[in-house]
C-alpha cells in the first residue's frame, strides 16, 4: 500500500505578530490528528512588526514548521505564489493568518480530497466581525465578477481551500503578473467541491484590507478575468453617438421647419461635458488594461526571497538559502 500523500498548510502573513501565536496552537492540534505527514509553511510578506521573530519562535518549538521571508511586501497574491512554488510534493491547504478560517475544518477538507476532489474550497455562510459595508461590497463583488467572467468563480469563496497535486502543477504554469488567485484557482478546473462554513472574527489585530485596497482588488479581479468593461465602453460610445445623431437630426429638422434663434448654450455646454466624461471613462478603462499589459511586458519577477528555512526534517539535508530571485 502506497504511503499517504503529504499535506502542506500554507499561510501568508503580513504584520500578524498578535494573531500567529493564537492560531498555531489550534493548527498544531489539528496536524497531530491527521493520518498523513503534514507541515506548515509560513510566508512573511515583508512584515514591519515582529511577525518574523514570532515565526522563528514558532519554528523552534515545532519541527514541522518551514519559513519563507520575502524581501519586501509584494502583496498577498505574490506571497501565496511564493509559498506554492516551494511545495513540490503532495497537496496544499491555504489558510489565512488571522484565524477567521477555522483550521478545525482541515480534516473535512482532507477527507474530500481523499474522495478524489482536486479543489476543496470553503464557502462563507456568514462573515462575523465585519462591518455591513464590507459584507455588502464583498457580496456584490462576487456576483458581479461571476456574471462578467467566462471562468466560473465560486461565490463567497476566498483562499481557504485544499488543492491536489495536479491542481498545483496546473497553477504553477500560470505566471501572469496581475494575479487574482481566486480566479486562477477556478481557471485550473478539475473536480471541485464547496464546503459551507461560518467565518469567525479575527483572533487579533486589524484587517490590512481597507476600502482602497478592496477597490483595487476588485479592479484586478475584473480586468484579469473579463473584457466586459471594454465592451461596455464600446457600447456606451455607440449609444452616445446614436443619441447625438438623433439629436442632430431633430435640431436640423426643427431649424428648417420653424427656425431656431441663436440660443441653447446651456444645452451645448451640457453635451460637451457629457461627451467629455464618456471619453474619459473609455480612456480610463482602456488604460487599466494597457497598464496590465505594460506590467506583463516588463517580465519582472513575481517576488524576491530574503530567507528560506525548511522544516527540521528537510533542513537536515540542506542549509538555509540566501536571497534568491523567483520568477
Amino acid at each position: 500500500m502506497d504511503p499517504p500523500e503529504p499535506l502542506t498548510i500554507l499561510i501568508a502573513a503580513y504584520n500578524e505578530e498578535a494573531a500567529l501565536p493564537l492560531l498555531h496552537p489550534r493548527l498544531r492540534a489539528v496536524l497531530d490528528g491527521l493520518d498523513r505527514p503534514a507541515r506548515v509553511l509560513y510566508v512573511d510578506d515583508g512584515s514591519r512588526d515582529r511577525t518574523w521573530q514570532v515565526l522563528c519562535e514558532i519554528a523552534q518549538d515545532d519541527s514541522r514548521v518551514a519559513l519563507l521571508r520575502l524581501s519586501r511586501n509584494f502583496g498577498k497574491e505574490a506571497a501565496l505564489t511564493a509559498g506554492l512554488d516551494r511545495i513540490t510534493t503532495g497537496a496544499v491547504l491555504i489558510l489565512d493568518a488571522d484565524g477567521q478560517d477555522p483550521p478545525e475544518l482541515i480534516p473535512t477538507f482532507v477527507a474530500h480530497w481523499q474522495e478524489g476532489y482536486d479543489d476543496v474550497h470553503g464557502t462563507r455562510l456568514e462573515r462575523e466581525g465585519e462591518g455591513w459595508f464590507k459584507r455588502a461590497s464583498a457580496h456584490a463583488f462576487y456576483r458581479v465578477i461571476g456574471r462578467l467572467s467566462r471562468t466560473p468563480i465560486p461565490r463567497d469563496t476566498g483562499d481557504f481551500r485544499l488543492l491536489s497535486r495536479r491542481s498545483l502543477d496546473g497553477l504553477a504554469r500560470l505566471r501572469e503578473r496581475g494575479r487574482f488567485m481566486k480566479g486562477l484557482f477556478a481557471w485550473v478546473g478539475y473536480r471541485q467541491l464547496a464546503v459551507p462554513y461560518h467565518r469567525h472574527p479575527r483572533v487579533a489585530g486589524r484587517s490590512k484590507f481597507g476600502f482602497w485596497k478592496l477597490w483595487n482588488f476588485a479592479l484586478d479581479g475584473i480586468t484579469s478575468f473579463s473584457t466586459a468593461p471594454l465592451r461596455v465602453a464600446t457600447y456606451l460610445g455607440l449609444a452616445t453617438a446614436l443619441a447625438a445623431f438623433v439629436f442632430g437630426v431633430f435640431t436640423i429638422g426643427k431649424t428648417l421647419l420653424w427656425g431656431d434663434p441663436a440660443r441653447g448654450y446651456p444645452t451645448l455646454a451640457t453635451l460637451i461635458v457629457f461627451l467629455g466624461g464618456v471619453q474619459l471613462i473609455a480612456l480610463g478603462v482602456i488604460g487599466e488594461y494597457l497598464g496590465r499589459l505594460y506590467l506583463e511586458v516588463k517580465q519582472r519577477p513575481l517576488y524576491l526571497v530574503e530567507d528560506w528555512r525548511p522544516e527540521a526534517a528537510e533542513s537536515a539535508n540542506s542549509q538555509a538559502e540566501p536571497a534568491t530571485l523567483e520568477v
